[in-house]
């Protein structure tokens, strides 16, 4: 089914509002590929703690992140886990032409995702080099991400670390938000131990680093987990940005 307008002509209705559509991945396909895409597609929710992908199994659906947080983990040879990354809308969650998956996928917060077969893409890509570049495009863009993210454990301060940490979600939390964002609201979506193990800090300091944030009115904190930042800025300048 197909809702005709003036803005959006051929585009099928389950993508019509979908911000991925012109963030994410999916922005480099016309209508007639979005519309052969979504007939395999499927729009789902998962709570929080839901495994979206199993490390070492076989990756059958890539997924667009279209609201929540997804929290990436690396899981060692004797059990330990260790946080490697989050997802925010419009992330592509999977790696194209990897039969298997190298990382465990976990909704951190309740999330709403958009997924299709993996093939069906992987096909797509050959016939749409646009799609392949889009991919390449969000793929670098992570790196990048994770090479700021090393400079941040390896360099800055407690303080700081926390700091980068809040600013991280906060300038990612909302897809619809443009850049120039002066404030933010949001769910922490990792515990204080999560937040520890990810940016390899203590418990008590975490706790101390958001006391003392919260002590300045650079952020709020109400029901532990629910954040207020008043000026990105301000948090920014503590982040060392």
């Amino acid at each position: 089914m197909v809702r005709e307008d003036v803005h959006t002509t051929g585009i099928p209705v389950l993508c019509v509002s979908c911000e991925a559509r012109h963030r994410g991945v999916c922005g480099a396909l016309n209508p007639d590929q979005l519309l052969a895409l979504s007939k395999s597609t499927m729009r789902h929710k998962a709570d929080a703690g839901k495994e979206l992908v199993s490390d070492s199994r076989s990756v059958e659906r890539f997924s667009n992140v279209l609201s929540g947080v997804v929290k990436l983990t690396k899981t060692l040879s004797d059990g330990r886990q260790q946080i490697v990354g989050l997802q925010f809308a419009p992330d592509f969650l999977g790696r194209p032409f990897q039969a298997e998956s190298s990382l465990t996928a976990e909704a951190a917060t309740e999330v709403e995702l958009c997924s299709f077969p993996r093939q069906a893409l992987e096909r797509m890509m050959k016939e749409q080099p646009d799609l392949e570049h889009r991919l390449l495009e969000q793929k670098l863009r992570e790196l990048d991400q994770a090479r700021d993210w090393m400079v941040a454990l390896g360099r800055k301060t407690a303080a700081e670390k926390i700091a980068s940490f809040l600013l991280m979600i906060a300038r990612s939390i909302d897809p619809a938000a443009g850049p120039g964002r002066r404030n933010s609201t949001f769910e922490l979506p990792l515990s204080r131990a999560e937040i520890a193990d990810f940016l390899g800090l203590t418990i008590e300091t975490v706790s101390r680093q958001l006391t003392r944030l919260r002590g300045e009115n650079v952020i709020r904190i109400e029901n532990n987990r629910h954040v207020i930042v008043g000026d990105i800025g301000r948090l920014a300048a503590r982040a060392g940005d």
